[in-house]
């Protein structure tokens, strides 16, 4: 009896010990993980994962190279998609055959339906076809532009609360990355990726210009800009923080104000379609009817 309890305890033991490692190695961004990824282990999945895309670039390389494409219209393609925030060398490509799959679609749909007649048509399917990917990548690039300003305001201020308790420039921007991770996940990764960069030996400058060309926002430009001129002359870093998180309280009061300036101008039309015509259709179309009803045996005869 007792070497069957000695038996169950050691086999407890050695289950729950194998049970715990494995869990540990296996939780999402665990200190096991990370020292066992330093020694060379991967998780499978994640090596099936690389070894997939691997091959889904070696796949693309054929097509990349055929591509019509100038190396000037490549470098601002590249540039749209970095702000939109597709930075990996596959989303260029993929860009790019959209664009031709598209174009033949559209053209395909087009004929299919029977209701193509004129080559002119025919020529504006497939420019639709052709222009319809970049129209959403503008859109796309928009819509993080503003993700961006709106966080902007708040990373100001986290920013100067890091810099005024002690941390560096760098360390503050990490910080506030992580704080930001779920409330303005665009800004916490372009905060996070500029990080890196001068982690990884880029002078500061040359990263936070990076940050503004990522972002493609003319306020994270007037920051970049006055962070690099607060670094160049030595002045205080909070302070140059404080004095533009000020300014750009007073620039988005500014921009609320020319928004709402034109929202007056902006209701003159739906205001005359939707409430003005109705009006006269209400109070003179009884009018007009009897009016007609009086005239026409006249005009008949």
């Amino acid at each position: 009896m007792m070497a069957f309890v000695l038996i169950s305890i050691v086999f407890v033991s050695v289950a729950g010990a194998a049970f715990a490692l494995a869990a540990a190695a296996y939780a999402p961004s665990s200190l096991l993980e990370e020292r066992l990824k330093s020694l060379g282990w991967e998780r499978p999945d994640r090596q099936k994962r690389f070894w997939v895309r691997e091959r889904l670039d070696q796949a693309w390389d054929p097509l990349n190279k055929a591509l019509p494409f100038s190396p000037g219209e490549l470098s601002k393609t590249r540039k749209w998609l970095i702000q939109a925030g597709f930075r990996e060398r596959r989303h260029l490509m993929m860009y790019s055959y959209s664009r031709a799959i598209s174009t033949v679609a559209f053209v395909v749909v087009g004929l299919a339906a029977g209701g193509i007649h004129s080559l002119l048509l025919l020529v504006g399917l497939a420019l639709l076809g052709f222009f319809s990917p970049r129209f959403l990548l503008k859109r796309r690039i928009r819509e993080r532009q503003r993700l961006v300003t709106i966080g902007l305001p708040d990373a100001l201020d986290l920013t100067v609360v890091c810099v005024e308790a002690g941390l560096p420039l760098d360390q503050a921007m990490m910080r506030v990355g992580e704080d930001l991770k779920y409330a303005h996940a665009e800004l916490s990764e372009e905060f996070h990726l500029a990080n890196l960069e001068m982690r990884a030996g880029k002078p500061r400058p040359e990263a936070l210009r990076n940050l503004a060309d990522r972002t493609g926002v003319d306020d994270v430009r007037s920051l970049v800009a006055a962070l690099i001129q607060t670094d160049r002359f030595g002045t205080s870093i909070a302070q140059a923080l404080r004095v533009y998180s000020d300014a750009l309280r007073t620039e988005r009061r500014r921009r609320a104000e020319e928004q709402a300036a034109k929202t007056s101008i902006k209701m003159i039309v739906p205001l005359v379609v939707f409430a003005l015509v109705p009006l006269f259709l209400v109070t003179l179309g009884p009018a007009l009817i009897g009016l007609f009803r009086d005239l026409s045996p006249a005009v008949r005869k």
